[in-house]
Formats: C-alpha cells, structure tokens, sequence
C-alpha cells in the first residue's frame, strides 16, 4: 500500500512538471465560488507568458470569457476554434474544460490551444486555390491540365467552347488522342522536355475538335512540381487560325532548333547555367556532348536534304532518352548534349553506352538502310568544373579525344586533355592572342624545408587558359612558344609579373620570400639578359635575392658566355639555380666554376626512389655533390613520404611537390603562406 501511494505520487509530480513546463499550452485551474464567481488557484508557465502582466484586470478580462464555458460545462467538454482576446489581440482557441474536483467548491482545469495561426494558413492557402482555380477556370485560352503520364485531368470552360468537348467525355482519357498523327512526334517531345521542369512550347501542333475536323493551334506546356518533381503539365492552347502571337513565336525560335523541334545552344546554355547555379550539395551533373562520325560524307553524297531527314530520325532515337533528369539539346549541325542531372559517373557510363548502341541500329529512308556511329565527350560537374563555359569546353575536350582515338565510343574527360588544339597552327595563333586576352596566370608551388617545415621561397609555373579550349598543358605549348620566338615576350612578360608581386608583398610587409622563375634557354643567351633581369628589379624596387632565376642545362652550351652572364647576375644580387639537374648534357667540372646558389634535382631520379635503388643513389650523389661544391639542393617531383625520409637523410634542405602543395593561385599563396612582419 506505501509502495502504492508513492508511485501515485510520483505520478503525479511527473504530470505536474511536464503541465507546468510545457511552453504550447497554457494551462489554468480554477475555483468556483458562490454565485458563480471563479478565483485562479494556478497557473503554468505558458499561460503567464501569454497574460504578461498578469495583473488583475487581465485575469477579470480572461475569467469572463471563460465563465460561459465553466458555468455550463459538464465533466469534461471541448470548445473548439473559440475566439480569445487577451490585450486587445484576437486570437483563436480550442478549449477543454474538465471538473477535476466537485463538491462545495468543485476545481476546473482548463487548457487552451491555439490555433490562430492555423486559421491563418487555412484562410492563405484558400486563397491560393481560389487565385489558382480563377486563373484556370477563367482564363481565356483553353487549358487542359493533364498528369505526366499524359492522362486528362482537368480541362477550363474555354477548352470545351472552342474544342466542344464536354469535360466528363476527357478526364481520364489520354491527351494524345486529340493530337494529329503528323503532330505527335514533336508533342511527345515537348511534354518529355517539360519533364525536366522547364516550360516548353511547340509553335503548331493539330488538335481534333470534338466535330472530327483538325484547329491548328500554338501550345505552351507548363510544369506543376510537387517536393520539386514535375506531377502535372497545364497545357495551355492558342487557336493559331485567328491570330499570331508574334512575340511568342520569336521566343520560341529563340530557343528551339527549327529542324528538329529540340532545344537549341542557346537554351544549353541558359539551362546548364542554371542547373549548375542551383545544384545542391552533392549534385552531380553531366554534360555529355555527341558527335555523329563522318556525316559530313552523308551531306556531300545523298544531298543536305535527306541529311535533315536523318537528323531528324537521330534527333527521334536520342529523344527516347530525354527524361526527369536529362535534356537533349542540339548544339550545332550534327552535334548533340545531353544534360543530365543526379546520375553518378557509373550511370552516366551506363547511359552513353546505352546512346551508342541505340544509334549502332540501322536507320532506314526511303526503304534504303544507313548506318551512323557517334562518338561522345563527357565532363562532370562538380569533378571538372564548376562553371558552365568550363564544362562545356572540357567535354569537348574528351569528344576530340575520342574522335581522334577512333570513333564511335566514349571518353570521360581528364586532366591530361588539356590540349585540345587539333593541330601546332591552331595553337600558335591562339598563343600570339594569350596575353593580350589575359589568358595567361602564373601559380607558385611552395618549396618545402625538409627540417623545420617552413617554406620560405615558390616556384613560378605559368599557366594558359584558353578562351576557346580551356587549360593547355605547359608540356604543350611551352615546346611551342620556343620554337616560334614567342617565349621571348611570354618570358618577359612572366619576369614583370613576378616583379610585381615581389614589389607588392614588400610594400605590404610581408615576411621576406624568394620567386623562382624558370628562364628559356633562348632568353638565356640574349647578350642583354642580365641588364634587362637589373631593369625590372630597380624598376620596382625590390631586393635581388628575393629573385631566383632557374636555367637548365641545355642553356649552358657555351661556357665562356654562360660565365659572362652568370656572373653579372650574380653581381646584380639574384639567386641562381640549375633546373632539371641530371638531364643534360653539361660536364660536372663546370658546376665548381659557374656562381651557382642552388640546384634542383629532376623528379625523374625522385620518382619511384623508395623502390628503386639506383634512382636513390644518383639522388644521394647529386646532394653530396652539391654539398661539397657548397650549394643547395632542392627536389623536385616529391609525391611519398618515402621519399621525404630518404630525402632528409641525405641531407637534401628543401623539396617541393604535389605531396606538399600542387601550384596554386596567388589568392592561395596570400591566404594561406603570407604573414606580415609589421603593422
């Protein structure tokens, strides 16, 4: 029985807490007095909160709208959507009144919901629909509303005056079925387009009057989303006999390809733009661009004419793919993009493949059998690029790359494909244009100490993004530039570059750093080298040994005008150091006459070194070497911690490479190395 008693209690506590803690319903509990008159014994925390102040006069104010509800209420009775005023504000209540003690002065406890906000959005969202149900049902051109499916689910009073249809005899029934045979196919694909949650419109399809006879008519297809997925299209008709809307047809002219009915460049990109500009994190988009192989050959010998026919019949097989997730585009005269949007780089595979081999299938005109293969470039966002311009370009990077490596297959694009010139004339005449355009950036690759792990000096490694092609490989356009004279003023205008921002860390009073510019050969043994490497430093007013040139050792073919020019530079205050050690063809007994600061192993003896023995001891050699000569080493290439270990046991003081850092822009160099070294 105490066992009992406490556990009843404790019950109780626990009711009491949670009632007095709750913060959504306040509660009250009151004494009835004689003449019906009622005193307040208790009130939670939520009902304080809405009667600040509770004084007098508001609880005479709460007491008398109650009283009606406590004088006839039985045991327990709820009164919803009461209306409530407390402070002069209007709100609305459900209230439940229960007897918790009669006798002589019977308890009540009354709590109250509130539901204002409730009625609120009842009351908008009504007007929403009566907004919505008055545009559809009032609007004067036909709208039939119709499910993703096709099927018929509502149509406007207009839909049955011009087309005399009675709404009973369609709802349910599909929407094809009022659409011409010649009409269909570019309807079907208008309502696959709009799938993708973009208005979509077709410029004349025929539409069956109730009578039998065919109104040529404009539609423009809107989608309805529902959780962001398409569930219902309004169809929205305008009878094209009787006017034309002449601004409607420009806009679709716009953005439709007038041969085959698809979306044309100019919508790619407006919709790859957006796609990109709205994916949510994690979002993978895919730009998978096709090219039909040789079709050329089919225009120049069957005539351009049953070419259009076949593209047409392409454009059909390719439309078979266009779903919620991919848009089919036409690009230019026998090229296609698909935008794909969620698919993972597995299921994009899957769907190239899938493309490739519906349009392996013979196709058939005027009873004669033709075959075209295609060959296919994709990039992905956001792997290779955030910006719709960069992954248009580097998907047709991997199309060139396809196409050259054979036809009628796919390639995904890769960082390799930076060279998407067709040909060195191509190049040049882009890379005369590259610093006039601003296409031209240089990146700075730090370099590591090997003890303390500070970096206090950086690689300048230029980089070329061309408008047209995207990112070109130094490897590609830098054997280029040297064989045309062009590294003369590319070279020049790296120097310049490298000076500025030297000038500016000093102005700013940044901590001392060193730059590292790699200097051509050709530019090398100008007689006027080292006077114009003396210009650019006074020029901007910087220290000299905050300047490093790297020449290799091809430049050095000729030993008395290497010393000539090695040693003015030396005399100017810059630091000098041989690129590429162990690559070239120089004697070793000219490193102990030369004024060399530094010396740079190739990665080539860097990589694989953990594994290779031999590549090891060359390293350990040229360190030593070094060493002895009194210079310092720097290892390029370094990619293992391996590496780093025998690196450091050689006594190697710096490395750089991807393992530490790859090269990177100077909005990264100033964010994460710089420091000032006064205010």
């Amino acid at each position: 029985m105490h066992n009992s008693s406490n556990k009843n209690l404790a019950i109780s506590d626990y009711l009491i807490k949670i009632i007095d803690e709750n913060p959504l319903i306040p509660t009250f509990l009151l004494k009835k007095e004689e003449q019906n008159k009622f005193s307040l014994i208790y009130v939670n925390d939520a009902a304080t909160s809405i009667l600040n102040p509770l004084d007098q006069s508001t609880l005479e104010v709460v007491l008398n709208q109650l009283q009606p509800m406590l004088v006839n209420n039985s045991k327990h009775k709820l009164y919803p959507n009461i209306p409530f005023t407390i402070h002069k504000n209007l709100f609305t209540y459900d209230i439940t009144i229960v007897l918790l003690e009669d006798g002589i002065e019977p308890i009540y406890s009354v709590t109250m919901y509130d539901r204002t906000n409730e009625e609120k959005e009842i009351s908008i969202l009504k007007e929403f629909k009566d907004k919505y149900l008055s545009l559809f049902n009032n609007n004067l051109d036909p709208v039939i509303s119709v499910f993703e499916n096709g099927e018929i689910l509502d149509l406007n009073g207009t839909t049955s005056k011009i087309l005399g249809y009675n709404p009973k005899d369609l709802v349910g029934q599909s929407i094809e079925m009022l659409i011409d045979e010649n009409s269909r196919r570019n309807f079907q694909l208008m309502m696959k387009q709009t799938l993708t949650g973009y208005p979509t419109e077709m410029q004349s399809c025929l539409i069956q009057h109730v009578k039998g006879h065919y109104i040529p008519m404009y539609i423009k297809a809107i989608p309805l989303e529902k959780n962001n997925i398409v569930t219902t299209f309004h169809l929205v008709l305008r009878d094209t006999t009787a006017e034309s809307d002449e601004q409607e047809q420009l806009y679709y002219l716009a953005y439709h390809d007038h041969l085959t009915g698809l979306w044309n460049r100019r919508a790619l990109k407006e919709h790859l733009q957006d796609n990109v500009v709205n994916a949510m994190s994690g979002t993978e988009i895919s730009v998978v661009r096709i090219d039909l192989d040789r079709f050329k050959m089919i225009n120049e010998s069957l005539g351009y004419n049953y070419g259009d026919e076949l593209l047409k019949k392409i454009a059909d097989r390719l439309g078979l793919y266009i779903d919620k997730s991919s848009n089919l585009y036409r690009q230019s005269g026998d090229e296609f993009v698909f935008i794909a949007v969620g698919k993972s780089r597995d299921e994009t595979s899957d769907f190239a493949e899938n493309i490739l081999l519906e349009l392996s299938k013979p196709l058939y005109l005027d009873h004669q059998e033709y075959f075209v293969t295609a060959s296919i470039g994709i990039s992905m966002f956001p792997y290779d690029g955030k910006k719709m311009d960069e992954l248009l370009i580097k998907a047709d990077q991997a199309l060139y790359i396809a196409k050259d490596r054979g036809r009628a297959h796919y390639r995904f694009y890769q960082e390799q494909m930076n060279l998407a010139f067709p040909n060195d004339a191509l190049m040049e005449s882009h890379l005369r244009r590259a610093i006039e355009k601003e296409e031209f950036s240089i990146h700075y690759q730090p370099q590591v100490n090997l003890v303390t792990g500070e970096i206090n000096s950086f690689e300048a490694l230029l980089r070329w993004n061309n408008r047209k092609f995207g990112y070109v490989s130094p490897m590609n356009f830098i054997p280029l530039a040297e064989e045309s004279g062009m590294i003369m003023q590319i070279g020049e205008w790296v120097l310049e570059e490298v000076c500025k921002q030297l000038k500016y860390w000093q102005e700013k009073g940044y901590r001392p750093v060193r730059i590292a510019v790699n200097i051509s050969p050709k530019q090398f043994i100008q007689d006027n080298f080292a006077r114009k490497i003396n210009e650019k430093i006074q020029k901007y007013g910087i220290s000299p040994s905050s300047l490093e040139v790297e020449i290799t050792e091809s430049a050095m073919t000729d030993m008395q005008d290497t010393f000539s020019t090695l040693k003015e530079l030396k005399n100017i205050g810059v630091v000098i150091s041989i690129d590429d050690f162990g690559t070239g063809y120089s004697s070793l007994s000219y490193l102990k006459k030369y004024p060399i600061d530094i010396i740079k192993i190739d990665q080539s003896f860097i990589k694989d070194m953990e594994l290779d023995d031999k590549n090891a001891a060359i390293a350990r050699t040229i360190i030593q070497l070094a060493h002895n000569l009194g210079m310092e080493v720097i290892a390029e290439g370094v990619e293992k911690d391996r590496q780093v270990e025998i690196l450091k046991a050689a006594n190697c003081q710096k490395a750089q490479g991807y393992l530490f850092s790859k090269p990177v822009s100077i909005e990264h160099i100033n964010e994460s190395y710089m420091q000032r070294t006064k205010p």
